[in-house]
């Protein structure tokens, strides 16, 4: 992302691209200004696009004169729409999958299987009752945490050998001599994308974040809250 872009969406900036009209118009003349447009579609605001740029949501005008970054609430029910809308983009087949009970309640994390809150972290979601809980291995603490994220990317359970190894301490399987680590370096560039810059991170469905660790209590109160 370019230094103009940074400093545009700082400011929750507007410049003027021109008189333009419709999606490829509007794409296009944003791309020559901000970088790539991953994705563009029409937002809840008659007149506004949704546009997508490294990973982030932001907003443009249906002639492409302004864009504006920030989050799109709903006042009515107070939903965050945008934070909605990035959670509910994001890739979960790239994910560790763990299903308990029903599953209702859905939590996402970024975790590096060397961090210790992620570990204490793991340890209580063991008595969170349905949850569905997916887990993007971002190992950013050094060569020995890529290191255990390919031994449990490759593992035939996932999810066995993370919980086995991050709340026990059981050794890792060892690495197949074939096995595609595509998703663990695409789990790496969507966290650098998202600018997370520690472990654990948590997403929840209604689009909070929370960097860092928080105990199991408060984040079955965050379900709780939201009717779950």
């Amino acid at each position: 992302m370019n230094k103009k872009f940074i400093a545009a969406t700082a400011l929750l900036a507007s410049f003027s691209i021109g008189a333009l009209a419709g999606e490829a118009e509007v794409k296009k003349a944003l791309e020559a200004t901000v970088g790539k447009v991953e994705k563009i579609s029409k937002a809840p605001i008659p007149g506004m696009w949704e546009v997508t740029v490294g990973g982030q949501i932001f907003y443009a005008d249906d002639k492409g004169t302004y864009l504006l970054a920030g989050n799109l609430i709903e006042i009515k029910t107070g939903k965050n729409l945008t934070s909605e809308r990035q959670f509910n983009a994001l890739p979960l087949e790239l994910a560790v999958k763990q299903v308990r009970g029903n599953g209702k309640n859905v939590l996402v994390t970024f975790e590096d299987p060397n961090c210790g809150y992620c570990k204490k972290l793991a340890k209580e979601l063991q008595s969170v009752k349905n949850l569905t809980l997916y887990t993007f291995l971002y190992p950013v603490l050094g060569e020995d945490s890529t290191e255990k994220s390919k031994m449990i990317w490759c593992a035939p359970d996932k999810a066995k050998a993370w919980n086995d190894w991050m709340t026990s301490g059981k050794a890792l399987p060892t690495i197949p001599a074939k096995c595609d680590t595509a998703g663990l370096e695409k789990s790496l560039e969507l966290g650098q994308k998202l600018r997370i810059n520690g472990t654990p991170a948590m997403f929840f469905a209604t689009g909070e974040r929370v960097g860092g660790y928080i105990p199991a209590a408060e984040i079955e109160k965050r379900f709780n809250a939201k009717g779950g």
